[in-house]
């Protein structure tokens, strides 16, 4: 694939992803219901475009499928208790669990950028919390960020995993949310607005979006993969205000410039260092 082709594909996959926040919203069903229904929906999608069977399942990708069903799970509940801005937001600072992660099952050192990055990002937690005190918002706020321990979770279980490939532990992820979440799925009251919501949700924010991130990922510099998927918290909350009227406070608009913008320096700075680390081994 050339590289180009990947950029717009993983331009496509953030824009898809973004899409997430609306129609969670639009749709009324419990969060878990809805969980399900779009997993397994995707799975559905995926296995069409797979076409392959799974016949045996490592550790580090049964605990990547299992961090997976937990950040499905925490993410769709946190847009129904919080605004959708704050739980896409919040989300990224699975930055933070990465790095103390990293140094638990990776073996990697937590360096002083990491813990400036970790303060700089705590601060910004602080004030999605400032602006959203009543109870409902707050557990929300503190749902989005468990999924973003998720996130961090299924990372450093997809950095363990050696030949497997990426879709493979998203279907079988796809698959145990799926499976959890079927005794609240069969009480669901279907209506025409929440079907087409789920299948939007199904096909095209999860099914296809993760289908373009697996076939583009190998073929973009970490750089690119940390940057262009910032665009989905962006658009996020503008598809929320624009269909349905949410408005974001300052503190939240304050803690995700905070985080957005670490997140960034952060992947300019390592990236930067890990060229001149590779520079460094080719001259020598």
């Amino acid at each position: 694939m050339k590289k180009s082709k990947a950029l717009i594909y993983l331009i496509v996959t953030a824009m898809l992803w973004s899409l997430g926040g609306l129609f969670i919203k639009l749709i009324d069903w419990h969060p878990i219901a809805i969980s399900g229904t779009r997993s397994g929906i995707a799975v559905i999608v995926m296995f069409i475009y797979y076409r392959k069977p799974i016949k045996k399942i490592s550790n580090p990708q049964f605990f990547g499928a299992l961090s997976y069903a937990a950040l499905v799970f925490l993410f769709v509940s946190a847009n129904k208790l919080t605004t959708s801005a704050n739980a896409i937001l919040l989300q990224f600072t699975s930055t933070i669990w990465i790095a103390l992660f990293s140094k638990w099952f990776l073996k990697k050192a937590v360096t002083r950028l990491d813990w400036l990055i970790i303060m700089i990002i705590i601060m910004g937690m602080c004030l999605f919390f400032m602006g959203d005190l009543e109870y409902g918002n707050a557990l929300g706020n503190l749902l989005a960020i468990l999924s973003g321990v998720a996130m961090a979770s299924m990372i450093i279980f997809f950095n363990l995993q050696t030949t497997e490939k990426p879709i493979e532990t998203t279907i079988i992820g796809n698959c145990f949310v799926f499976i959890l979440a079927l005794p609240v799925i069969v009480h669901i009251s279907i209506d025409l607005k929440s079907i087409i919501g789920i299948l939007v949700l199904g096909i095209f924010q999860l099914g296809i979006s993760y289908i373009f991130f697996t076939k583009a990922i190998r073929f973009v510099s970490p750089l690119e993969a940390i940057l262009i998927p910032i665009i989905e918290p962006i658009l996020n909350p503008v598809w929320v205000l624009i269909f349905t009227g949410e408005k974001i406070d300052l503190y939240s608009i304050l803690g995700g410039i905070v985080i957005l913008s670490t997140v960034v320096i952060r992947g300019i700075l390592t990236s930067k260092s890990s060229n001149q680390t590779k520079n460094q081994k080719m001259v020598s």
